[in-house]
């Protein structure tokens, strides 16, 4: 059975609603109606007859309507019954937020669980999560932050305080989702199943997974590959050390298994593996805003000599290298540098540059024909103003027609450093505060495009 009533319920239950703001049940409700949701939202709780101006039902068999989503946040001990009530009402889908189960050495409880829902062809996300989120139909059944801003980034995550963090970091950072999935005991519904839907999900381009183990590696291993022809998958892996495997195990339940496999399995099906939290976000900004890389070479401008050494090492340790600019490009610029300005790759136009001859060669080398991508590498100084230049950038891209090729920025420096960085996410261009992060960044692009050239034999 596919995934449509986890993303797209028409009506959803709450079953262990709260009328106490900071419980779960209360938040769960409180998102679910602030965020947006147009379908019917049926708060189920015996002691209670309306909750956030909604009127309370004492059971899911009392609610008159059908159901297709049932959120469940009750006692552990009580959750078989509730499930096998929402099975005979037709619910599709149970949302089992409660702890309690495998990670506590439940296992019996959780598989009797699964086993009830069945019997009414009914799938479980959980347990032991902290809910779903999916923008496009506004549906936040979480207790999480509300505000989620929109975007095409799906985050599947198997820790749920962690997911909550990342979920209130994405709002921070200004990153867009489309899907925030808590999966924690991976009881019924796991990674390849949320793989298998995100696909062919129009509002996702990109994949992130916090994964701490798998439960079928042969069915992951296919859908991975299948799914990474299409769309970038980037996992962070926990459980990398021993002393990490067995944090892991007393967390979810979950094996964390020899993290060489992993590593092996990932570069086998086309899976970007990031090396921590930060890098994750970054190449799934970068993969969410920009057009695909095809081909041609990659251009790095800057106005620093060191910043410049900076990226071309951290490319090299991602695996790109640079080659000399294009001539053509080189044969434009050169009379608008200055005359000490260096014209190899990266392209240094030195301090001394103003504004707009920054802008003027960033804009250029993303004209020429033979370049592929564009890394900006921008340092403060005090002839230059770094919002003025964010300014000038998206101002050009737009007179184009915006990005046919990938820009990543990187401006280093301060306060109105911070402002002009805002500025260019804002307007889709991604822009971090380091050249290391830009260019892990852009590696990640260029990465990708050989991983589905490989997958789809177009290498």
């Amino acid at each position: 059975m596919d995934l449509e009533a986890l993303f797209k319920p028409e009506s959803i239950a709450v079953v262990g609603a709260s009328r106490t703001p900071g419980k779960i049940g209360y938040e769960i409700v409180r998102n679910l109606k602030e965020y947006g949701y147009s379908g019917r939202v049926y708060p189920v709780n015996p002691q209670a007859r309306e909750i956030l101006g909604l009127k309370s039902y004492p059971s899911i068999s009392a609610i008159p309507d059908k159901i297709d989503m049932v959120v469940v946040s009750v006692p552990a001990a009580m959750v078989p019954d509730v499930v096998e009530e929402a099975g005979r009402k037709g619910a599709k889908v149970a949302v089992v937020i409660s702890s309690g189960f495998k990670e506590v050495g439940r296992q019996d409880l959780e598989d009797e669980v699964v086993e009830r829902a069945r019997k009414y062809g009914m799938r479980v996300l959980g347990p032991n999560i902290f809910g779903v989120v999916y923008s496009p139909a506004r549906i936040n059944a979480s207790f999480g932050p509300k505000d989620v801003i929109p975007g095409h980034v799906a985050f599947v995550t198997q820790s749920g305080a962690l997911g909550i963090a990342l979920m209130g970091m994405t709002i921070v950072e200004r990153i867009g989702v489309s899907a925030i999935v808590s999966i924690g005991n991976k009881s019924d519904i796991d990674d390849a199943d949320l793989l298998e839907y995100l696909v062919n999900d129009d509002a996702t381009k990109v994949i992130l997974i916090y994964l701490e183990g798998v439960k079928d590696g042969k069915r992951f291993i296919e859908v991975a590959r299948r799914v990474s022809a299409i769309k970038p998958i980037i996992v962070i892996k926990a459980g990398r050390t021993e002393v990490g495997a067995k944090a892991v195990a007393s967390h979810t339940g979950s094996l964390a298994g020899n993290v060489v496999i992993y590593s092996s399995v990932f570069k086998q099906t086309g899976i970007l593996e990031a090396r921590n939290i930060e890098e994750a976000f970054d190449w799934a900004r970068a993969l969410s805003y920009l057009p695909e890389y095809k081909n041609g070479d990659l251009v790095v401008v800057t106005n620093g000599g060191g910043a410049g050494v900076m990226v071309t090492d951290t490319l090299a340790l991602n695996g790109v290298y640079l080659s000399s600019p294009p001539e053509k490009l080189v044969k434009e610029i050169k009379p608008k540098l200055p005359g000490f300005a260096s014209l190899g790759n990266p392209i240094d136009v030195t301090g001394m540059i103003t504004n707009e001859g920054y802008v003027d060669t960033v804009i250029s080398s993303l004209l020429n024909d033979d370049v592929g991508a564009v890394l900006a590498v921008y340092c403060q100084t005090a002839v230059t103003d770094p919002t003025i230049i964010a300014g000038l950038i998206i101002r050009k891209i737009k007179e184009m027609g915006g990005l046919s090729k990938p820009l990543v920025a990187s401006m280093i420096g301060g306060e109105e450093v911070y402002w002009a960085i805002q500025k260019l996410n804002d307007a889709g261009i991604p822009a971090y505060p380091t050249p290391e992060r830009a260019a892990s960044s852009i590696a990640s692009l260029i990465n990708y495009s050989k991983i589905r050239k490989r997958l789809t034999g177009n290498a």
